[in-house]
């Protein structure tokens, strides 16, 4: 099958030969005609299966069609909710490639910025907005955004979104949408949460399943390495001599861990950057912005952005921590081996995550190939049940005198500066 198969309109098809795109992938092949047709879809689809161009592509089409006979301010006629701003973003950056030769435009409102220059845009006028929940009700709140007019609605990581706590909004913005439009729900995950949602957004939909959680894409070549905690900084360093590794993406099980990782890597004059919960929108962005860009070769990421990072062709993902929970694990390495693209997923396993690499091999009925070319194996053994409890017991420990300590300077500031301010009165 070729997209010219599915009638688009010359304007798209030209963008899409831009792009070097011919044959749809399964998502778009199975979602691009029924959404053409106006049917609500409840699409489930891990990352990296082409999915936001299954609902973008057919998007576009409808409203340029709707619009070649229209004149006016332009309303918005289609709204993306989805759960991150760095999602948003590419998902922004998805319909301006697509659309790029037709009339419509979009653009992007989400948290962490000013609202001056969303706010402007949005008063001249927008065919498209992608937005997080919690800005798009803060804009609406505040008159600057109607959604009366919207034709079709996405809800876009809809786990993610639940997962992140944004039912309440969710439910608030469905209220707030026409009765007649088209929906369009996608989600990687189907627990009966999301299942339950879809029920009260979509009319009679179209089932779409491609690769569920449980399957890795076969583009992907996955590489374990068994080590030592103290040793995954050097395996690290060891590894990236490979000149080949020009772009990857490295997961860490937590943000001060990315952090410390970037400080390390900087030392040996490695160009990274670290993308977290902790650092700004601008920060990130610009993060972001710089890898895609090859300013960067390693950006450093924690889970909260890894449905959040979209980069076209990246070949290399590195898991420094082995998640907990296997899912986790095929969203991350989804980040490379996209779309058909050749992908190389490479995991650090300590002692203590020997279950983890376990829990992953059943879930994905696929056993990880370990390399035994390994200048730094794993010689520890995993904790017993009582060294696990005393390693717990000294954390609990030092995470309290941290507090306790630093209560006490404030505490000793605040002192010095009553005695300061009496003394020059």
């Amino acid at each position: 099958m070729k997209f010219e198969d599915f009638k688009l309109n010359p304007e798209i098809l030209r963008a899409l030969k831009d792009e070097n795109y011919t044959e749809p992938t399964l998502i778009q092949s199975a979602s691009i005609p029924l959404i053409l047709n106006r049917e609500d879809v409840l699409g489930n689809a891990q990352t990296g299966t082409g999915k936001t161009a299954a609902f973008a592509i057919p998007i576009i089409q409808h409203i340029a069609n709707a619009k070649r006979n229209t004149n006016g301010k332009r309303k918005i006629l289609s709204l993306i909710i989805t759960p991150t701003r760095e999602l948003a973003v590419q998902i922004g950056e998805s319909f301006s490639t697509y659309g790029k030769y037709t009339k419509i435009n979009n653009t992007v409102v989400f948290g962490g910025v000013p609202h001056g220059p969303q706010k402007n845009i949005l008063s001249s006028g927008v065919d498209v907005l992608v937005a997080t929940p919690g800005r798009l009700l803060d804009l609406m709140d505040q008159g600057y955004i109607s959604l009366k007019d919207v034709k079709h609605f996405v809800l876009d990581e809809a786990d993610r979104l639940l997962d992140m706590g944004f039912i309440n909004d969710i439910k608030r913005i469905i209220s707030k949408l026409p009765k007649e439009r088209q929906s369009l729900f996608f989600s990687a995950t189907m627990p009966k949460s999301i299942l339950a949602l879809s029920q009260q957004i979509l009319t009679r939909p179209k089932k779409v399943v491609v690769n569920p959680v449980s399957s890795t894409a076969k583009t992907i070549k996955q590489y374990l390495y068994k080590t030592n905690k103290p040793t995954k900084g050097q395996l690290l360093l060891h590894i990236l001599k490979d000149p080949e590794l020009k772009q990857v993406l490295l997961f860490s099980k937590t943000k001060h861990g990315a952090d410390r990782i970037v400080r390390n890597l900087k030392k040996q004059d490695i160009n990274s950057a670290a993308i977290h919960g902790d650092k700004s929108q601008n920060q990130r962005q610009k993060a972001l912005n710089d890898f895609k860009a090859s300013k960067i070769r390693i950006l450093v990421a924690t889970d909260i952005a890894a449905r959040g990072i979209d980069i076209d062709k990246l070949r290399h993902v590195i898991n420094y921590d082995i998640p907990k929970d296997s899912e986790t694990y095929v969203h991350r390495i989804g980040r490379c081996g996209r779309a058909g693209e050749q992908g190389i997923a490479i995991s650090f396993c300590e002692p203590e995550e020997n279950g983890y690499v376990k829990d992953i091999e059943k879930l994905t009925d696929q056993k990880i190939q370990i390399v035994t070319d390994n200048p730094f194996p794993q010689t520890d053994r995993p904790m017993n049940a009582a060294e696990k409890k005393e390693v717990e017991k000294e954390k609990n420990r030092k995470k309290q005198e941290f507090f306790a300590n630093r209560k006490k300077n404030e505490g000793s500031r605040s002192s010095s500066s009553k005695k300061k301010k009496h003394r020059r009165y």
